[in-house]
């Protein structure tokens, strides 16, 4: 199987791709910087993420992960002179545009494989929990889970399935170090999902543990 995983270098991302390298499957990971053997993408340029479909060629795609993301309001909080313009437009582009615009440029190799796509949102994206702080992170993610909805229909007809996943609250730079689960406990429950994902189940929006999360 052939995975393709966005913001590989740490985190949540480092884990699935150590996972599934364990696991002998072939994994094409990026990060900004493309250290590492890492390919290296910007999310935030266009150009940049056009990029990766020149890296891969034909290669055909089984699972695309679109796992980079952005947390810069984390400790904002004033509604009267927080969340900068500037904020709002690199957040939205990495936690948004950049998911759609990797589906859109490894679509061929999506199709040649009958593959799947992972995106992962988060539970602070759902409506059900507008906790009123982190306004352009909530926005982005729930952004990102009305998008995953939207291509599982979109891509029904290519046989493509699409889920949408809450990751935890797990223990990295954004997560911090008081988080319930580690990154290797986080993947291992989205690898299962991930495995589980078909045309049946497309447009799921489940949590890591494999629970189903309200919208």
């Amino acid at each position: 199987m052939h995975v393709v995983i966005t913001g590989a270098s740490r985190g949540v991302g480092a884990a699935l791709k150590a996972t599934y390298e364990a696991a002998g499957h072939t994994v094409t990971g990026t990060s900004r910087s493309g250290a590492g053997g890492l390919i290296q993408v910007e999310m935030t340029d266009p150009d940049s993420i056009r990029g990766l479909s020149a890296a891969i060629g034909d290669a055909p795609v089984d699972l695309l992960i679109c796992n980079a993301g952005l947390y810069l309001d984390k400790g904002e909080t004033s509604l009267d002179t927080g969340y900068p313009a500037a904020m709002w437009t690199e957040q939205l582009a990495v936690n948004v545009t950049a998911p759609f615009l990797c589906v859109q440029a490894l679509l061929p190799n999506l199709r040649a494989a009958g593959g799947k796509v992972a995106i992962l949102s988060s539970q602070m994206g759902s409506s059900t929990l507008a906790k009123g702080n982190a306004l352009i992170y909530r926005a982005s993610k729930a952004a990102a889970l009305n998008l995953g909805l939207n291509l599982a229909t979109a891509l029904k007809g290519d046989g493509i399935a699409v889920g949408i996943y809450h990751p935890g609250w797990v223990q990295t730079d954004m997560g911090g170090s008081s988080a319930s689960i580690t990154p290797q406990e986080s993947a291992t429950g989205l690898a299962a999902r991930f495995a589980a994902l078909g045309p049946d189940t497309t447009g799921v929006f489940e949590t890591w543990d494999g629970r189903a999360h309200a919208i």
